[in-house]
């Protein structure tokens, strides 16, 4: 395996499994750090070991305490800057403020931007992340953004599983291109749903469906999941259309603690969610489950590829690329 010694890889408190999980794939160890609130929850990072000169990762998904685990990722980032590191890169494979990309109320903050804007002032060099909620979060940054997606070991998944006429089923209409990429490497049909979102109370209803599900093995398809009100709705009326069964998928499982009841008690047939984000508020009990994990890559079919594989490819890709100039 090639030698990454300029590299090091440091973590914050979000997801340390993760980290942990991608220097394993590439023999490495885990960069040593101290990361923690004193009492009047001020946060403090110190790095301990010597990166002057190097390839800095800093893994730290946003999620909940979501403004703890940001400043979090922000103080490392300037401590990694202070420590003289060659190059910056926070690897974020959940953007929060992500749904906030435009300015769709009178009054309203575009708070996507501004926490890329936190992200450059702070001192990142790059942002590596995974299935942003909006593609247009890309243009908040003056700095390179690789967004990686994890929407083909979705559908490598299902393919795996032989479901006899499956149908992929976007939300809305805004996530229908990727669910139509899903669809087209499984050789199935596309449906979408129409909803209805009131206020700003989470709360979304599935008015009506365009396509055919009934008799079909409906699978729901989303980047990720927060209350799961959308997708109960969602299974509620594909099983009003006559669906044979119904499996939902996402890549980033926010779950708040809403989620868990609401689909607990869904007609779901499976939930599929990788494992990009550590289950904060709790664990379903009645609903059949499936967690894509990081496994190692010589563990999966050669036709398939990990959250894992993702991540650390891109470092060696990006290492390499440093290493030309």
């Amino acid at each position: 395996m090639q030698s990454f010694s300029d590299i090091a890889i440091f973590s914050g408190n979000a997801h340390k499994e993760l980290a942990s999980s991608v220097c394993k794939h590439l023999e490495m160890s885990l960069g040593e750090s101290e990361v923690f609130q004193f009492s009047n929850e001020e946060v403090f990072v110190r790095i301990l070991d010597n990166i002057r000169g190097k390839d800095v990762f800093l893994i730290q998904p946003i999620v909940s305490p979501v403004n703890t685990r940001l400043m979090e990722l922000l103080i490392m980032i300037d401590a990694a800057k202070r420590a003289s590191a060659g190059r910056i890169t926070a690897v974020v494979p959940y953007y929060a403020y992500g749904r906030s990309d435009k300015k769709d109320q009178p009054r309203v903050p575009i708070s996507g931007r501004l926490v890329a804007n936190f992200l450059e002032v702070a001192g990142a060099d790059r942002v590596l992340t995974l299935d942003l909620h909006a593609g247009q979060i890309q243009g908040f940054f003056n700095i390179p953004v690789d967004e990686l997606t994890a929407f083909p070991m979705l559908a490598d998944y299902f393919r795996g599983i032989n479901l006899e006429k499956p149908i992929v089923v976007a939300t809305d209409v805004g996530g229908a291109k990727r669910a139509r990429d899903v669809a087209e490497r499984l050789g199935c049909d596309l449906a979408i749903i129409d909803k209805r979102r009131t206020g700003n109370n989470e709360q979304a209803e599935a008015m009506s469906l365009i396509g055919e599900v009934e008799d079909h093995d409906c699978i729901i398809v989303d980047d990720e999941i927060l209350t799961g009100g959308t997708v109960a709705s969602a299974v509620d009326l594909m099983r009003a259309r006559g669906a044979r069964s119904v499996y939902v998928a996402c890549v980033h499982p926010v779950f708040s603690k809403k989620a868990f009841e609401i689909l607990d008690n869904a007609a779901i047939d499976q939930l599929v969610f990788t494992d990009s984000l550590p289950l904060v508020f709790g664990n379903f009990h009645n609903v059949n489950t499936s967690k894509l994990s990081m496994a190692p890559l010589q563990a999966m079919p050669s036709t398939e590829f990990t959250l894992e594989d993702l991540l650390v490819h891109s470092f060696a890709k990006f290492h390499l690329l440093a290493l030309q100039y």
